[in-house]
């Protein structure tokens, strides 16, 4: 009696086993979860991919600091340049007047807009 039941019980289990992974394993191949899975390999590929990208633009920007010191050091270029003065437009107006060609007028903090979806 005893050895009976050892065998049904351990045939329940085995069952019971095998009926949960075939049931997990169709789960997964459902198509909602292989896009799950692919979308999820997708953004873990692209992430990795951002971050080598990143390290390769901090490299090419590490190295080109670098090549321009030595350059600057090879020209003996060390100091800043200045910036030259912020320049002053001379508005359009007619060059056959002799008022403006001896005087023209500069635009200055105009309140023209530069907004081209505004009514007209």
């Amino acid at each position: 009696m005893f050895r009976r039941t050892f065998w049904f019980t351990t045939g329940v289990a085995a069952g019971v086993w095998a009926t949960t992974k075939v049931n997990r394993k169709l789960r997964q191949l459902t198509p909602e979860s292989l896009a799950a899975t692919a979308a999820n390999k997708a953004l873990e590929t692209g992430a990795r991919l951002k971050d080598r990208a990143v390290g390769f633009a901090l490299d090419v920007r590490d190295n080109m600091a670098q090549r321009e010191a030595e350059l600057q050091d090879a020209l003996g270029v060390h100091e800043d340049p200045e910036l030259p003065a912020p320049r002053r437009f001379a508005a359009l107006e007619n060059p056959t007047n002799p008022q403006h060609r001896t005087n023209p007028k500069y635009i200055e903090n105009t309140t023209y807009s530069y907004n081209r979806n505004e009514d007209h």
